[in-house]
């Protein structure tokens, strides 16, 4: 693995999960099909500790998050973690372990921060993952993924505005309920 000199703490912090994570794709026992479930709960473990989805969930809202009642507000916290996980395992499972991670670029300003790698492929193909980071608390949390220039918290919030501006916040809801069940469905028949 390729770093940069002097590394600070936001991209020594997305090192060690990133290495976690790779540490439970490589890891043999866990590669049997009848282990996905114990697989994707240590990846869950790894990435997720250093995820902000409250964060998250009101980036991706927008607006729209200030007319929410706290219940409301954790309700969609924890939908949307839900779906960003099972968004996110997917596709660092696709790299099955075997990229290597360069760690290009980072970047602290007031508080904020981004570090920028590139996933290269066994075959010579490449993806540049921005992890974007915020501190709070003392700790440095992501806030946004941008994958290939494509943010996962802007997307979700154009598409989460498009369904409350056109039918209402309950049917957004609805709908993201709806998601999940039919994809653990899916992941209990395969």
């Amino acid at each position: 693995m390729l770093a940069v000199a002097s590394a600070g703490e936001p991209l020594e912090r997305i090192r060690q999960t990133i290495q976690d994570v790779l540490a439970v794709l490589r890891d043999e026992a866990l590669r049997a099909p009848e282990r996905t479930q114990e697989r994707r709960a240590k990846i869950r473990q790894a990435v997720f500790q250093r995820f902000g989805f409250e964060e998250m969930a009101r980036r991706a809202l927008g607006v729209h998050w200030r007319k929410l009642t706290p219940a409301q507000q954790r309700e969609f916290v924890a939908l949307f973690s839900d779906l960003l996980e099972r968004s996110y395992i997917g596709k660092i499972e696709s790299y099955g372990g075997e990229a290597e991670i360069r760690y290009v670029k980072e970047t602290i300003d007031n508080g904020y921060a981004s570090v920028r790698t590139e996933i290269v492929t066994q075959r010579d193909l490449s993806a540049e993952v921005e992890y974007r980071l915020l501190r709070r608390g003392g700790e440095w949390e992501v806030y946004d993924v941008v994958i290939e220039g494509v943010s996962l918290v802007n997307n979700y919030r154009v598409q989460f505005n498009k369904v409350i501006s056109q039918e209402s916040y309950d049917a957004l809801v609805k709908k993201l309920k709806l998601k999940l069940e039919q994809e653990k469905a899916a992941e209990t028949s395969s």
